[in-house]
């Protein structure tokens, strides 16, 4: 009789990870009920969001039980894509002061 193997999770983790999400998605709703602004806003933002991605990869998608060579598979071209984007973005910025100088200086 044959049996199939695979890896048991207890659903304690699993209810923990709830809790700790609903946890952070509390701290993101009070973001806005305290009215924070500027960066401190979009900071704590991008913060909550990260880390209640991080662990929905981590635990529901089984990222944290799989070898490193599928981890980093998986996550390396998000993080070059979000690399280039910021030296693009770096170089459109440099690019429109150099615009703006040239043309409003009269060059």
């Amino acid at each position: 009789m044959a049996t199939a193997e695979g890896q048991q999770h207890p659903l304690g983790i699993y209810f923990k990870v709830w809790g700790l999400l609903f946890v952070l998605s509390t701290f993101s709703y009070m973001v806005d009920i305290l009215e924070f602004e500027g960066y401190l806003r979009w900071t704590l933002i991008v913060i909550f969001m990260l880390l209640k991605a991080g662990l929905i990869i981590a635990v529901f998608m089984h990222m944290k039980w799989e070898r490193l060579a599928i981890v980093y598979a998986i996550l390396i071209p998000p993080v070059a894509l979000i690399v280039l984007m910021t030296l693009m973005a770096i170089e459109g910025d440099y690019t429109e002061f150099t615009r703006l100088l040239y043309f409003a200086g009269g060059g």
